[in-house]
């Protein structure tokens, strides 16, 4: 059964042009890179300038960095409790409703909807189904219950995504097992012709990595522009994966579409530093705070030049 409504969650919606962006500079929403271009905008104002003129100059900068940073952490460390559910669902649940509770973690919307008939695959405008929902989300005991009740492990959405790839992308290793042990394919791809190493690469989630690398998979296995795991490791200066994969015996001299290996990417990248270097344009001068803003990125991303 498929639904026409609008998609709930967030980081779900995801077109062919996002998923291509996801393997060039890694997984960034273009609503979130929006926000946090905005806030950098604002953090690197004049106030703040004269603020850390004011109180001690570049070492102020430093600290200020420190404790921002420190409480992203903490941030990222509280526990993010999910609304509250009733005591007793009273009523159907609509296909919409069971979607949203996989992403909210809410186990009595899931098993009232599956109680009174409802498909485990069901799925939204995009195919995509509570499982990958909830894999993206981590939550273990209703992707337990979608698979106990007959939900396609592999089951793949509009760009070929399936579960596995959404686990990878929010980087939770216990899915990523959980899936691997009711059956799912640990080399499916993607409308890229990525596959989920691809994407725990992209996405930075070693832990993930290591876990498919001890599996002895396919470490040279190439996307739709010919790039291994180890051509995006290196064009998203991924450096801990980097070693991983070297030391797992990823081929450095594979080429992809454009001839190019990961060495190469590396010399391009470092030529194209080289050149920002040499040839600052206005806006990146004054320390580079303004460039950080307007890029919305806060250090520059290693993509080679076209």
């Amino acid at each position: 059964m498929k639904l026409r409504g609008t998609t709930h969650g967030r980081k779900l919606p995801m077109d062919k042009l996002v998923l291509e962006d996801e393997k060039k500079h890694g997984a960034q929403s273009p609503a979130l890179q929006k926000v946090k271009g905005q806030e950098r905008v604002r953090k690197t104002s004049l106030d703040l300038r004269r603020e850390i003129i004011d109180v001690g100059g570049i070492q102020n900068l430093i600290e200020l960095r420190k404790k921002r940073k420190q409480k992203k952490r903490e941030a990222l460390a509280a526990p993010q409790e999910p609304p509250p559910e009733p005591e007793e669902i009273t009523g159907p649940v609509d296909g919409e409703t069971f979607l949203k509770a996989a992403v909210e973690g809410k186990m009595k919307v899931i098993e009232k909807f599956l109680a009174d008939g409802g498909s485990a695959d069901t799925c939204d405008q995009f195919r995509r189904t509570a499982l990958h929902r909830a894999s993206l989300e981590g939550h273990m005991e209703i992707l337990e219950k979608l698979l106990e009740s007959g939900a396609t492990v592999d089951f793949q959405d509009r760009l070929d995504c399936t579960a596995m790839h959404w686990a990878c992308r929010g980087g939770h290793l216990e899915v990523v097992k959980l899936l691997q042990n009711r059956g799912a394919d640990s080399n499916v791809r993607d409308k890229l012709l990525s596959t989920p190493l691809h994407v725990a690469v992209r996405t930075g989630q070693v832990e993930i990595v290591e876990h498919f690398l001890s599996l002895g998979l396919d470490i040279n296995a190439k996307d739709r522009e010919g790039d291994s795991a180890l051509h995006d490791a290196v064009r998203l200066n991924r450096y801990k994966i980097i070693k991983l994969l070297l030391l797992h015996g990823a081929d450095m001299m594979a080429k992809n579409l454009a001839g190019k290996t990961p060495t190469d990417l590396v010399q391009l990248w470092q030529a194209d530093t080289r050149h920002a270097l040499e040839h600052p344009e206005p806006a990146l001068e004054q320390n580079g705070l303004e460039g950080s803003a307007e890029s919305g990125r806060e250090t520059p991303q290693p993509v080679p030049a076209q």
